[in-house]
């Protein structure tokens, strides 16, 4: 089962990132929470690993519909997107919104889950231009 929606970049970490809120933004999702998973193991283990941020991004119409199909549904969210440096290139990954409907098993979280691959596709494909 794929569980992620991927785009490789030839631009560099922080454009990325950069480029990467813009088209989320666009697409009605704000940044809810930000991890610097490079940072944090640096810091916590003295461990070295390329560039990795994980963005906890949010579109509250969204998220509001899946809380109301399913008050469970908050362990699934906000909605991952990972920047990641993958040698030369730079990976941007979401969390495949569908993932919300194959673990659940319900129904009403189809139109959600449509909606926000509709809208995280548009972001990604915003990225490659």
């Amino acid at each position: 089962m794929t569980y992620d929606r991927t785009v490789r970049l030839a631009g560099g970490f922080d454009d990325t990132v950069t480029a990467v809120r813009e088209a989320l933004a666009d697409q009605g999702f704000g940044i809810l929470t930000e991890i610097d998973v490079t940072a944090t193991l640096k810091a916590r283990l003295g461990h070295e690993m390329e560039d990795y941020l994980i963005l906890g991004a949010c579109n509250p119409p969204l998220a509001r519909q899946a809380l109301e199909a399913d008050r469970n549904i908050g362990l699934l969210l906000p909605c991952n997107v990972v920047v990641r440096r993958d040698g030369d290139a730079t990976l941007v990954q979401a969390l495949d919104p569908s993932t919300m409907v194959t673990l659940t098993g319900l129904p009403a979280l189809e139109p959600v889950a449509t909606e926000a691959t509709q809208r995280l596709d548009a972001a990604l494909n915003a990225l490659t231009g």
